[in-house]
């Protein structure tokens, strides 16, 4: 099982993330998050302006901007997103908050 990288809650980011390997926020991220084959969880408490782009998308915190993936999206029951979602699969728990709109895409 491979391990991945981890944005703690007290760590704040301001700039692009780019990784080749899954990513866990439970921070701030101010800027683009870019995961290539891998996935991306934004936890409870997490906050995320920014463009994300992965294959896979969980979102249990706070995010302000566009969700892309070829794969899937899930917003879990504590999550509050505002912006586009990018995505073949959408997968939203009682509870999520959406502001936005729904692409189809694959």
């Amino acid at each position: 099982m491979q391990q991945s990288a981890h944005i703690g809650p007290s760590i704040v980011i301001k700039g692009d993330v780019h990784a080749k390997e899954p990513i866990s926020v439970a921070g701030r991220v101010e800027g683009r998050i870019q995961v290539e084959s891998h996935s991306v969880t934004i936890a409870p408490g997490a906050h995320v302006e920014g463009d994300v782009i992965a294959s896979a998308i969980v979102v249990a915190g706070t995010l302000q901007g566009t969700l892309e993936s070829d794969g899937r999206i899930q917003l879990l029951g504590t999550a509050v997103v505002e912006g586009t979602l990018a995505t073949p699969r959408l997968a939203m728990e009682d509870g999520a908050l959406l502001c936005g709109k729904v692409v189809a895409a694959g």
